[in-house]
C-alpha cells in the first residue's frame, strides 16, 4: 500500500505538465495586458457582460451550447434569401424523414416550442376552425395525461389551453384515458418508456416523447422512429449544438402538419408566438446532418481528455476525490464528480459554486442550485418523502461544454479554491 506522502507525489508528477503550461498562459496574457490587447475583449464584455467557463452543461439561462461551425455557415447562408416558411419547412420535413425514418418533422422554437406544437396539434388538427379557437377548448379533446407528474416546462402544454392529467406510473395511465384524452406527454426511457408505449397504442392515443437533451446519441433522432412513437422531440440548442432558439419535433406525417398549421408563421394560431426564422431552421436541420456525419468516439475522446486534465489538477489536493460517469438519462457528456469533506473543512458545495461564480472570468458548474427555476415550481409527485431529497454531497463539471483550452483555467482556480479550503482561509 502506498504511503500518503507517496500517492501525493504521485499525484503532482501527473499534473506538472498542466502546471507549466499554466505558468506559461499567465505570462502570455500578462504581456497581451501590457501591449493593450486584452483577450477576453468581446462583444459581450464591451456591453459590460461577462462571458462564462461553462462547466454546468446545456442549460438554456447559460445560452444553451455552441453552434457547430458547419450551423454558423449554413445559418449565413440562409440568411440571404426570402422563402415561404412553410414551404420551407415542409422540405425540411421531407429531409429529416430521409435522415431519422420518422414520417416527417418540423423544427421549432425550442422543445417546449414543440411542447406546445404537439398537444395544439393533438387538439385542434388541421381544421382551422379549432386551430383559431384555441385556447378555447370546448367541444375538443383537450386533456395531457403528464406521466410523472408536473414539470417546470408544462406551462407550454397548458397555454395551448389543455387541461393535465397526472400520472405517476403505466398502471395509472390505462385508467386515466378517457374520450378527452388528447395526447399522452413522457420524458421516461428504456423499459417505462416501452410500457406507456404499448397503453398509448392500445387505446390510439398520441404520445409525445420529450427527449430534449436526447442528442448525443444522434441515433435517438432514429430509434425512436423505429419504436413508432407518434411523436418526439430534441432541443436544438443543447447536445444537439443548433441554434439555442431551435427545437426539433419529429414522428407522424399528420401530427407534423397540423403542428405546422397551429404555429408560426399561421396568423391566428395558437403558436403563432413561437416563432422560428429561416436561419434557425436551416440550424436545426444542419445540426442534425452533422451529428449524424460525426465522430462521436472521437469526440467524446476529446471531451474525456478535458476532464482528464482539471482531475489531474484537483487530484493534488489532499482529501478532495474525484470520479468521472457518463449520465444515462439525459445529458449524456463525461462528467467529472468533485468531493471533499464539507463538514471538516467547514465549506460547502454551495460555497464552492458561489466562489467560482464570483470568480474571473466566470465559472460555472453543477451545484445543487438552479437560478434559472422559478421558485414555486414543484416537479413530479407531490406525495414523494421530503427525506428522499438529498443536498448534494459534490460538485459536477460537464466536459461538453468546456471549450479547448478552458480546462486549465478551470482546474488550476478549483485547484486554488479548494486549496485554500482545505488548509481553511479563503481563495483569492
Amino acid at each position: 500500500m502506498q504511503s500518503p506522502s507517496r500517492r501525493s507525489f504521485i499525484k503532482l508528477a501527473a499534473a506538472a505538465p498542466l502546471l507549466s503550461r499554466i505558468a506559461a498562459r499567465d505570462l502570455y496574457a500578462q504581456a497581451a495586458t501590457a501591449l493593450g490587447k486584452d483577450p477576453r475583449q468581446n462583444v459581450y464584455t464591451r456591453l459590460g457582460v461577462k462571458t462564462v467557463i461553462n462547466c454546468r452543461g446545456t442549460w438554456t439561462y447559460l445560452s444553451g451550447s455552441l453552434e457547430f461551425p458547419e450551423v454558423r455557415e449554413a445559418q449565413l447562408e440562409a440568411a440571404q434569401h426570402f422563402v415561404n416558411v412553410l414551404d420551407l419547412q415542409r422540405a425540411v420535413g421531407r429531409r429529416l424523414a430521409e435522415l431519422t425514418g420518422a414520417e416527417s418533422g418540423i423544427v421549432t422554437s425550442g422543445a417546449a416550442g414543440a411542447m406546445a406544437a404537439a398537444t395544439a396539434a393533438c387538439m385542434a388538427g388541421t381544421d382551422d376552425k379549432n386551430i383559431w379557437q384555441l385556447p378555447d377548448t370546448t367541444g375538443l379533446k383537450h386533456e395531457v395525461i403528464m406521466v410523472g407528474g408536473r414539470s417546470a416546462f408544462d406551462s407550454a402544454i397548458r397555454l395551448t389551453g389543455a387541461k393535465l392529467v397526472l400520472v405517476y406510473s403505466a398502471d395509472e395511465l390505462a385508467n386515466a384515458i378517457n374520450e378527452n384524452t388528447a395526447m399522452i406527454y413522457t420524458t421516461d426511457l428504456g423499459d417505462k418508456l416501452q410500457k406507456e408505449l404499448a397503453v398509448a397504442k392500445d387505446h390510439n392515443v398520441p404520445m409525445l416523447l420529450d427527449d430534449a437533451a436526447g442528442i448525443p446519441p444522434a441515433d435517438n433522432a432514429k430509434l425512436y422512429a423505429k419504436m413508432g412513437i407518434p411523436l418526439y422531440c430534441f432541443s436544438g440548442g443543447k447536445g444537439l449544438r443548433g441554434p439555442q432558439c431551435s427545437g426539433l419535433l419529429l414522428g407522424r406525417k399528420d401530427l407534423i402538419e397540423a403542428a405546422l398549421l397551429n404555429c408560426n408563421p399561421r396568423e391566428g394560431a395558437v403558436c403563432r408566438p413561437m416563432k422560428v426564422g429561416k436561419e434557425e431552421i436551416i440550424g436545426a436541420l444542419t445540426a442534425l446532418e452533422t451529428w449524424l456525419k460525426i465522430d462521436e468516439k472521437k469526440l467524446y475522446a476529446e471531451w474525456n481528455s478535458r476532464i482528464d486534465r482539471i482531475r489531474k489538477l484537483v487530484d493534488t489536493v489532499p482529501g478532495v476525490k474525484t470520479d468521472v460517469y457518463v449520465p444515462e438519462d439525459g445529458n449524456r457528456y463525461p462528467t467529472l464528480k468533485v468531493s471533499w469533506d464539507q463538514d471538516a473543512w467547514k465549506f460547502s458545495i454551495s460555497d464552492c459554486v458561489q466562489q467560482l461564480r464570483a470568480s474571473n472570468p466566470v465559472i460555472e458548474v453543477l451545484g445543487g442550485d438552479n437560478p434559472s427555476l422559478v421558485t414555486a415550481v414543484h416537479e413530479g409527485n407531490p406525495k414523494a418523502a421530503v427525506k428522499d431529497r438529498k443536498a448534494p454531497d459534490h460538485i459536477e463539471l460537464v466536459s461538453m461544454t468546456i471549450k479547448p483550452g478552458e480546462e486549465i483555467i478551470v482546474g488550476q482556480k478549483l485547484r486554488a479554491v479548494l486549496r485554500a479550503a482545505q488548509q481553511g482561509k479563503s481563495a483569492t
